[in-house]
């Protein structure tokens, strides 16, 4: 029997089930990324197909030696705790948690349609039309807006945290390098709570560690804080001037290097301090992708994709169309003049959904919906999830084997997020045969 614990996500408080591997029923690896392995889990009282995101402790201990133990842990705690304050169509919920000797995880939504990305490339083109890029630039635009309005500043837009729900409608994921700042309308924030969960001493040396970890993961994770609460280097922030845009009129900035190298704003680059309008960036760099099939500044090296993106203008090739007047106005390098929240609700390239922005999460027809899936054959076969993260992040050779993908953080490692390229079994609706609004 799973224990129930009382979570608090904003001022009101949740119970979300503490997980363990008799309840869980581990199907398959979905992927990998710099700190963790995702599965494809049933929860068996339920019934209920979940990706349970696991991070090895050790893993977490390792990489917070530089900065401090407790900032990692503020990180991955930070996430769950993000996660339960959602109550969107478009963002995940949390089905519960996962805390081991060794692992500590989390259960979302599983999303069968698998990422913008892989949906990209399975295109004849590898582009989509102007109006499939509409529909899932909209969804992307009242995610962000609700994120905003929660004070949470993403940082992390890219095709492969955008994943495709069994409905068709986009789901955002992966919110360890969101950040929380000041929201342009005040909301309600997470009231910390006490929780005291006893566990029994240990008699072996070695185990001191191990309390010390489970202590400071239990303490964060359970306090309802977030990073932004305690004066972590990697998070600090500094005063900002309003000025007259929607979105922009927040009370602090965030001086963290972190994002994702191809899709970072100028202003994390130049370390000036950043606010909510990197998403509108990376919103930019994302819809220029899914129109030409590539990213717009991309350099043969970290060094050269970073000048282009501080000095060149996209390459906005073909007629005069609102999508690349939108994209343009996105990919403005002075956040100040950037386009903001109301200007792209507002935008030409939106026309069609003005004063429908509410029923654009409800749109029956996606353009694409996946085929249902079942467990696969994989389900038969017993998985040691503490064996599969050992073996991938045991020697400590996960962030070296992943320095391709050019995901950086503050002290500018390098990590890449490798997904498994599983077998396409879906079929993608041809853009041209797919019209919104």
């Amino acid at each position: 029997m799973d224990q129930e614990e009382r979570q608090r996500g904003g001022d009101d408080a949740v119970s979300v089930p503490r997980f363990n591997f008799q309840r869980l029923k581990v199907i398959s690896p979905l992927g990998r990324g710099a700190k963790g392995v995702v599965f494809l889990v049933k929860d068996q009282e339920t019934e209920e197909l979940m990706a349970l995101k696991v991070i090895s402790k050790d893993l977490i201990h390792r990489k917070g030696k530089d900065g401090g133990d407790g900032d990692e842990y503020r990180r991955v705690c930070f996430e769950q705790q993000v996660l339960r304050r959602f109550d969107h169509p478009l963002l995940p919920k949390l089905h519960g948690v996962l805390d081991t000797e060794k692992l500590v995880g989390y259960a979302i939504n599983y999303c069968p349609g698998r990422d913008l990305n892989s949906l990209r490339k399975r295109q004849t083109e590898r582009m989509f039309s102007d109006d499939v890029i509409r529909f899932y630039a909209a969804e992307l635009v009242l995610a962000l807006e609700y994120l905003h309005g929660l004070g949470v500043v993403y940082r992390d837009l890219k095709p492969e945290n955008v994943m495709i729900q069994e409905n068709g409608h986009i789901m955002l994921v992966d919110f360890d390098l969101s950040t929380k700042l000041s929201p342009s309308v005040k909301t309600p924030q997470p009231a910390p709570r006490s929780n005291s969960v006893s566990k029994s001493a240990s008699v072996h040396k070695n185990n001191k560690t191990k309390k010390k970890r489970s202590s400071l993961f239990h303490s964060f994770c359970n306090s309802g804080i977030s990073p932004d609460d305690f004066n972590a280097p990697a998070e600090t922030e500094t005063s900002a001037k309003p000025d007259n845009r929607t979105d922009s009129d927040t009370s602090g900035k965030s001086n963290s290097f972190v994002g994702t190298e191809e899709y970072v704003a100028p202003e994390i680059i130049t370390a000036k301090g950043h606010g909510f309008e990197v998403d509108w960036w990376s919103l930019g760099v994302l819809l220029y992708e899914m129109l030409y099939g590539t990213t717009p500044f991309r350099g043969s090296n970290r060094k050269e994709t970073f000048y282009r993106i501080l000095t060149k203008a996209p390459e906005l090739t073909g007629e005069a169309t609102p999508l690349r007047d939108l994209i343009k106005n996105l990919l403005e390098k002075d956040p100040k003049q950037r386009i903001g929240l109301d200007e792209i609700k507002g935008h030409e390239f939106f026309r069609g959904i003005r004063g429908r922005w509410d029923s654009v999460a409800q749109l029956p027809r996606p353009p694409y919906i996946p085929e249902e899936v079942g467990e696969g054959t994989d389900g038969n076969k017993k998985i040691d999830v503490e064996s599969v993260v050992e073996g991938i992040f045991g020697n400590g050779g996960g962030e070296e084997e992943n320095k391709n993908n050019h995901k950086y953080e503050q002290e500018e490692n390098v990590n890449k997020r490798v997904w498994k390229e599983e077998p396409n079994h879906h079929h993608p609706t041809q853009p041209d045969a797919f019209s919104v609004f």
